[in-house]
């Protein structure tokens, strides 16, 4: 029996990551489950209902109370927070500026991961996150990990934000990624870390074409099995 083909894409904030996931899911004809967004919705119902985080026992019971759903629309993800569609209002500062904190939770990791494994049982998937090929598919064909200069990244990030119309200084952007960094990697529950088998991608200098090429070059040997 054929198994199903999961590529796991890790990395820091801003690199891309899913800007190559989404790349790869089309080009592969893979469904692609965007974890940051889970963890950036959960993010937005905590911010909403004013929860306490330091309330194990609100934590349990508001993740009781958020059902997420994605669907897909040309091959871009969308997700359904209880129903409502949150796809813009998740990359907001702050959500951007909060979802490092909850993330660290380990009751809302336990949840967003017993969901992520769950979709990747049946499919053929690209999911991109923080600790997908360390922790969620720790047994993925493919894993990339994903890193670029933190200046390049806050750039990136402030064009993509003015784009869609907020007014932020690319001096916020930049201290926002330095701290979501340093937030990321030193949290107890399931820090960013490289798998060992996992391949670095800097894409730094690189267009997204390029990132592409390289990406689908190291899935290519396990489209066959």
């Amino acid at each position: 029996m054929k198994k199903n083909v999961v590529v796991a894409i890790d990395g820091y904030s801003s690199c891309g990551k899913s800007t190559l996931a989404k790349a790869l899911a089309k080009k592969l004809h893979f469904i692609y489950v965007d974890s940051g967004a889970m963890y950036r919705a959960v993010t937005l119902y905590f911010l909403r209902n004013q929860t306490d985080l330091h309330q194990h026992d609100l934590i349990i019971d508001a993740l009781d109370h958020i059902d997420l759903n994605f669907h897909s629309r040309d091959y871009q993800s969308h997700i359904l927070l209880n129903g409502e569609e949150v796809s813009d209002e998740i990359r907001q500062m702050p959500v951007s500026e909060n979802v490092s904190k909850i993330a660290s939770i380990k009751e809302v990791r336990q949840a967003m991961v017993k969901q992520q494994q769950k979709m990747g049982r049946s499919k053929n998937m690209v999911m991109d996150g923080r600790d997908i090929g360390t922790v969620v598919f720790p047994d993925a064909q493919v894993k990339l990990f994903m890193t670029a200069d933190p200046k390049i990244r806050a750039e990136r990030r402030y064009k993509e934000l003015k784009a869609n119309g907020e007014e932020v200084s690319l001096e916020e952007i930049f201290e926002n990624i330095a701290h979501r960094d340093y937030q990321d990697t030193t949290r107890q529950e399931s820090p960013l870390t490289r798998a060992d088998d996992a391949i670095i991608l800097d894409n730094t200098n690189l267009t997204e074409t390029e990132q592409l090429d390289f990406a689908i070059s190291k899935i290519e040997p396990y489209l066959n099995i």
